[in-house]
């Protein structure tokens, strides 16, 4: 089936200083030639080589000129998409890209979907559908980690690796596979001990991926830090010193936050995201107190919380609370955060187990003191490992599961090979772990599957 030529505006929506405009396809260079008069008259877009500039103008049908241009001209299969692609440099004007879109459709051209692009380049063998996740991710990006296990993943480094093991694992069910074919014979073509080592050696290579993915989920998510305490104490005001935004109400009547507020900003190259909570106080509003619950909640989803404190009450106050915070934030990294330290410069710490791993440190976040200490200590404890140019980091949910399922697999596979179970039943669990590694790099996929990660993309990649 012959694909539409598409085009889209590929640079961000609004107005800017240029905006570039991307055109892909058959008839890519065709259409847009149809609108574009070279200012060198020697020049001729359709005669043009691939990776060539032009500079002319875009006109109407009834020669008004829309802008002065540069296009450029990449001739499959050396492009992005792996087709003839053309790509417009304009200026900015918002007025002018949908002018030159419009012109485009007229000629031929069809507006492109989300994605559809990356898609065609993944369909085209430009990329695996790994790789083209890694686009989005990359496009994604909000901190420095999150950019290097991006560009690392486009690298192709997981790919090859992937790829390796998919073909050792197809040779060896080939020649179990074979020797069902001469199963009278008692002939053997798959080395058995051979098998059981490689198997091991997948496992534990799937098992190191798994585990990546705690990580890589931080990196691509952002830290889950939950800020609670009693009601007044500075935590909606706290939250939006660190997003530097108004994103919470503050106010001195207490039990104004009465749901959890979420957002993520970055400190020192490491992506947080922050969630501002219900305070916790013994309350007959059934509102607040559902609130309340969702406070124990998202202290369970959190991987640091900051227990704040108001350091202008008695310091008694906390500390009969301690026993049940410290119990509730077992599995936790804590900071105690004693806010309020403007209205009481000798501010006590609590009296707190030095074993217990919990830091203590005193702010002022409507006076934005020791702002910079705290976000230091949480730099400090967040220890997100330091991102090599080879490192594989699993980022993403679908790969993450995909690889559940073919350790699962792979284990199936070992225990059979233990347990001398038949040849068809071993080959099956192989298939499974096939299955299930081709379906991350897309050499087993659906349009379903396809429809639904090109529909995260962007339009215009």
């Amino acid at each position: 089936m012959e694909l539409s030529t598409i085009c889209a505006i590929s640079t961000a929506g609004g107005v800017g200083g240029i905006a570039v405009i991307r055109i892909s396809g058959e008839n890519a260079i065709r259409n847009t030639d149809k609108i574009f008069f070279a200012i060198d008259k020697n020049k001729n877009l359709l005669n043009a080589k691939s990776n060539t500039i032009i500079f002319g103008k875009i006109k109407t049908g009834k020669n008004e000129i829309i802008d002065e241009v540069l296009v450029s001209v990449f001739r499959a299969p050396h492009s992005y998409t792996g087709e003839d692609t053309v790509e417009i440099s304009c200026h900015g004007s918002t007025y002018i890209q949908q002018q030159i879109l419009k012109l485009l459709i007229e000629s031929g051209c069809t507006l492109a979907g989300a994605g559809e692009f990356t898609q065609r380049a993944f369909l085209n063998g430009k990329m695996d559908l790994s790789q083209a996740e890694a686009v989005a991710d990359l496009i994604n990006s909000t901190s420095q980690a999150a950019h290097k296990v991006a560009i690392n993943q486009m690298r192709g480094k997981f790919l090859n690796e992937l790829q390796n093991i998919r073909q050792k694992l197809v040779d060896f069910t080939s020649l179990i596979e074979l020797e069902l074919d001469f199963n009278e014979e008692d002939v053997e073509f798959a080395d058995r001990k051979e098998l059981g080592e490689f198997a091991q050696n997948i496992e534990k290579y799937i098992s190191k991926l798994c585990k990546s993915f705690e990580v890589g989920n931080v990196i691509k998510n952002g830290i889950p830090v939950a800020i609670v305490g009693e009601t007044n104490v500075g935590k909606s005001t706290l939250l939006n010193i660190l997003l530097n935004e108004e994103r919470a109400i503050v106010s001195e009547i207490h039990g104004t936050t009465r749901d959890a507020i979420e957002d993520t900003t970055n400190i020192g190259g490491i992506v947080f995201r922050f969630i501002d909570t219900a305070g916790i106080r013994n309350t007959n509003d059934k509102i607040e107190n559902i609130g309340i619950e969702r406070t124990y909640s998202k202290i369970e989803q959190a991987a640091i919380v900051l227990w704040i404190i108001d350091a202008s009450q008695p310091v008694q106050n906390a500390e009969n609370m301690a026993n049940e915070m410290i119990e509730r934030c077992k599995n936790k990294k804590m900071i105690i955060v004693h806010n309020k330290i403007d209205k009481n410069k000798h501010a006590e710490t609590l009296n707190i187990p030095s074993d217990a791993g919990i830091k203590q440190v005193n702010i002022s976040a409507k006076e934005k003191l020791n702002i910079d200490v705290l976000q230091n200590i949480l730099l400090e404890i967040a220890q997100i490992p330091e991102i090599g140019s080879n490192d594989v980091i699993v980022t993403n949910m679908r790969h993450f599961e995909a690889l559940q399922n073919a350790y699962s697999a792979i284990i199936r596979v070992q225990n059979g090979l233990q347990q001398n179970i038949p040849h068809d039943l071993l080959a099956q669990d192989i298939r499974d772990c096939i299955f299930h590694i081709g379906a991350i790099t897309g050499d087993i996929t659906t349009d379903e599957i396809l429809g639904n990660i090109f529909s995260k993309f962007c339009i215009g990649k």
